[in-house]
């Protein structure tokens, strides 16, 4: 018992766990900041689509922020909040080039693909420390966010 943190899981695994949901949440919030640029400054063609677009997926990553950041602190642990903490952790990088919109598909596409490969990494360490609460919302995020990708990459088809 000396071992577990407040919901009864193994506090080294649950430092690990909120490092690890750090780590996601500095990408979440450079890929937010992005899509919001992108919304701000998309110019020419498909420009009402993509501006709608922009909007509904950076709205649904400020949840996520909030969700991914309150989970760390579910663990007993801080999450991390200054853009310097971010930059040097995130893989996902600022983006330059957010008025056009087939570049800003791209970069969407890009950044999701990084998120998901991050939440897999989630949901290995959260099955290994029986997190289910972790589990259950990484598993939630891939879901959507698989078919995400999926429609950003057809419209780059089209």
């Amino acid at each position: 018992m000396k071992n577990l943190n407040v919901i009864g899981l193994d506090k080294n695994k649950s430092e690990e766990l909120a490092g690890k949901l750090n780590e996601l949440l500095a990408n979440y919030s450079v890929f937010y900041q992005n899509v919001r640029g992108s919304h701000w400054n998309i110019k020419g063609h498909k420009f009402f689509e993509l501006h709608i677009k922009f909007e509904e997926l950076y709205n649904d990553l400020f949840l996520k922020i909030d969700e991914v950041a309150e989970r760390i602190l579910t663990l007993g642990h801080t999450p991390k909040h200054n853009y310097s903490d971010y930059k040097k952790i995130s893989e996902i990088k600022e983006s330059k080039q957010v008025s056009d919109g087939i570049k800003a598909a791209e970069n969407i596409v890009m950044s999701i693909k990084i998120i998901i490969s991050l939440q897999r990494e989630l949901l290995i360490l959260s099955a290994s420390a029986n997190d289910e609460g972790t589990s259950s919302l990484m598993s939630d995020y891939i879901k959507t966010q698989e078919k995400l990708v999926w429609m950003y990459s057809s419209f780059l088809k089209s």
